[in-house]
Formats: C-alpha cells, sequence, structure tokens
C-alpha cells in the first residue's frame, strides 16, 4: 500500500485521536457513541468526558439533538439536553457509561436508554458546581412499543 493511500485512511482515526481523551490502540476497540448536542452546553460535554474516561470513542455533532431524537423515537417526555447512538441503541440523557455499555453486551429488545431530564449527580451534571449533591434517578430501557421499564437505578 502507498504511504498517501495509507495516510488518507488513517486521517479520520488520527482526528479524532487528536481530540480525545482516549489512547489511540483504545479509540481503535472502543464500542463508537454518536451524539447530537448543543454546541455550548457544559454538561453535555462533561458526560462525554465521562464516556471517554470509561473507555468509549465518541463523535460529537454539536448541531442540538431534537431531530436527532425524533429520529431515533425517543418521546419528548423522556428527552434531556443530549441524544446519542452506539451499537444501534438510542441513548437520551445523562446515562452512566456502565449502562450505555450494557446493551451491548445483553442485546435487549429495545430502542434504547434515557435518564430523561438532568438529574443531579448523574455523568456530566457531577462537577463541583453541584457541590456533591445527587439526587436518586433512573436509567429506563425504552421499548419498541414505547413503554419502558427500570434498566438501572441510583440512590
Amino acid at each position: 500500500m502507498q504511504r498517501r493511500t495509507l495516510l488518507k485512511r488513517a486521517a479520520p482515526l488520527l482526528a479524532i485521536a487528536s481530540t480525545a481523551t482516549l489512547p489511540l490502540v483504545a479509540l481503535a476497540t472502543a464500542p463508537m457513541v454518536e451524539i447530537w448536542k448543543d454546541p455550548n452546553c457544559g454538561c453535555c460535554q462533561d458526560w462525554v468526558k465521562h464516556l471517554h474516561q470509561n473507555g468509549l470513542a465518541t463523535t460529537v455533532h454539536d448541531e442540538g439533538n431534537a431531530a436527532a431524537r425524533t429520529r431515533l423515537g425517543i418521546p419528548a417526555k423522556l428527552g434531556s439536553c443530549h441524544t446519542g447512538l452506539v451499537g444501534g441503541y438510542a441513548i437520551e440523557g445523562h446515562v452512566p457509561a456502565r449502562e450505555v455499555k450494557r446493551p451491548l453486551k445483553e442485546m435487549p429488545r429495545a430502542v434504547g436508554l434515557a435518564v430523561p431530564g438532568m438529574p443531579v449527580g448523574s455523568p456530566g451534571m457531577d462537577g463541583p458546581a453541584y457541590g456533591g449533591q445527587r439526587d436518586p434517578y433512573d436509567v429506563l430501557l425504552l421499548l419498541a412499543d414505547g413503554s419502558t421499564r427500570v434498566y438501572q437505578s441510583y440512590r
């Protein structure tokens, strides 16, 4: 393979690596989470950092998330400030990385996961500005018929 061809193929991966907190080798094997968020949202960016710190790679679209939420089949009542997609599962809101990874192993028949609203203490909503406050919240499994069930509780 010619050097020029190799560099062209590697360029997208190198671009991601230059902005990520994961080593390049980890990026090559990490699940990729595609994220839609507002470009000015600090808690969204903190959630992205949380994903990186927990072994997930990301592609971020700073164009808002309303269209992505609708396209992925997440009801407005479950909405939050950012929307993701990983392994065919929609991820809405401040879902902890541990739960983002679970459906990739368990393969539930579901649309995805949601943490409605913006609970204080959830990843991205847990910085120094919140003074260590932690509100209880549930990660919901969103089923194809629109119903939900608790996938994981945080108390």
